[in-house]
């Protein structure tokens, strides 16, 4: 029997690929499927199933594809209703998978069909559980995503979130594997464990939505607590994993059309595609195309990109370093991004070559920052890390403007001012940057290493806060 977890970081989501004898199921795929084909060609094994453990809301999943290139069957547990030909499991439904077994736990409250498959080995062992977003490592699905969907609340949802753990997951034998959908750094969760693995005994000991000794109350208000707003893209995922999708053949077929300067520039005005320069942020801060913004390919791009592209049709033009384009039109695909139509063949380099106008932002050390603080009272100071990032600790003289919420809080800003950025190390802060900049806000100025830099220069005076600023938003 093989159990391979296969985890995407910069999604913080894990795909499981398992397999016994010649047959193979893959739970929860990502958007590009070769690789789940890939490997079951080399196991000599024949793809039998596609699991999927609900209408995943953070990243479009490869169900689709996979079965049409397969010939898989997809199951979902109670309550989905796809789109698309699917085997609808019953509650305790079992499913024969070479010599084990995968049994359907129909356990609501992070949705409605949410759903945990147990894997009960040869022997007859309970031995894995792939729970999906019903329970993390230290934590438990949010409740508040399914509720408009469902027409019921958060704390109802909670509260079938709480049945569920109690009545299907802890009564399991404590040596049962936990396999969750994602870890640390998801949306889905608030608390989540940078480990993507444990025991239910150890789950038992540490996951506070598992204490023996919790009422049903207390768990609704623990799980409902400190809740933010989920991502803008997350209901155009959950659509698109129901009603179906583009082949991803088809998106990277459109994606990686490579472009003359010229024919890029001509796209870019009949279209008014967004163009998204994937650079890293300080060689983008250089030299870039004036109107472009910048979601560095090195970090955790999908996410951002869904954060801060409100519009999930919106036509794209990248902008890449050369030999990644494709990696930068499959990763926009994983959250449903699908609609690049070419990048900039030659990258920068090309444009510039060709006699194309630049942009630049200015970017200064901390020790710059602290000689101009030394001259001046009315420096303005944009910090622009999450709250709670702020809330621990921040310079005096700044203001939270979390990049989060950047739509929201640009009709704070004054076009006339010169605004001093920073994060936490300089990855959002030149898309806070770029974002003002392609906005019109001409007077901006990065802060290289961001608060990092900052503190490591000890020339500072840094501050705690037990409030939310002006621009603060919860």
């Amino acid at each position: 029997m093989i159990i391979e977890q296969i985890y995407t970081g910069c999604l913080a989501q894990g795909a499981y690929y398992i397999q016994s004898g010649n047959e193979a199921a893959i739970i929860d795929p990502l958007r590009e499927v070769l690789p789940y084909l890939e490997k079951s060609a080399s196991n000599q094994a024949v793809i039998k199933y596609v699991f999927e453990t609900h209408f995943h809301a953070d990243f479009v999943s490869g169900h689709v594809d996979l079965s049409n290139q397969s010939g898989a069957t997809i199951i979902y547990g109670p309550n989905a209703n796809p789109s698309f030909s699917a085997h609808i499991a019953k509650d305790g439904e079992v499913f024969k998978l070479g010599e084990i077994s995968i049994k359907v736990l129909h356990t609501p409250g992070h949705t409605m069909e949410s759903t945990c498959y147990l894997l009960i080995d040869a022997q007859g062992k309970e031995t894995a559980l792939f729970s999906g977003d019903t329970l993390f490592i230290g934590d438990v699905g949010r409740p508040d995503l399914a509720q408009k969907a469902a027409h019921i609340t958060q704390e109802e949802l909670a509260g079938m979130l709480f049945t569920s753990l109690r009545e299907k997951v802890m009564k399991l034998d404590d040596s049962v594997i936990i396999y969750p959908a994602h870890g640390a750094g998801s949306a889905c969760g608030k608390n989540m464990s940078k480990e993507t693995t444990d025991t239910l005994r150890h789950q038992k000991l540490t996951n506070y939505a598992l204490r023996a000794d919790v009422s049903r109350e207390e768990f609704i208000n623990e799980v409902t607590q400190g809740l933010t707003a989920p991502p803008a893209y997350f209901p155009m995922n959950v659509k698109m994993n129901r009603e179906g999708y583009d082949s991803f053949a088809t998106v990277l077929d459109r994606g990686t059309h490579a472009l003359t300067p010229d024919a890029f520039e001509m796209l870019a005005k009949e279209t008014g595609a967004l163009m998204l320069d994937t650079r890293e942020a300080q060689i983008f801060a250089k030299a870039f195309i004036p109107g472009s913004i910048n979601i560095g390919i090195n970090g955790n791009f999908a996410p951002w990109v869904g954060a801060l592209v409100p519009d999930i049709q919106q036509p794209i033009l990248v902008i890449a370093d050369h030999g990644r384009e494709k990696e930068v039109i499959t990763r926009l695909s994983r959250v449903g991004y699908d609609h690049a139509i070419g990048f900039l063949d030659g990258g920068i380099d090309a444009w510039i070559a060709n006699g194309k106008e630049t942009d630049e932002i200015v970017s200064i050390t901390a020790e710059e920052l602290a000689d101009r603080l030394g001259k001046s009272n009315s420096v303005n100071i944009l910090d622009v890390r999450n709250a709670s990032e702020y809330f621990s600790e921040h310079l005096k003289e700044a203001r939270n403007a979390p990049l989060d919420y950047i739509n929201n809080n640009m009709a704070d800003l004054d076009k006339g001012e010169t605004y001093y950025i920073h994060c936490a190390g300089g990855y959002r802060s030149m898309m806070f940057n770029s974002i003002l900049r392609a906005r019109g806000f001409n007077h901006l100025i990065d802060i290289k290493g961001g608060f990092k830099a900052i503190t490591e220069s000890h020339k500072f005076k840094t501050s705690e806060s037990v409030c939310p600023g002006k621009m603060n938003n919860q």
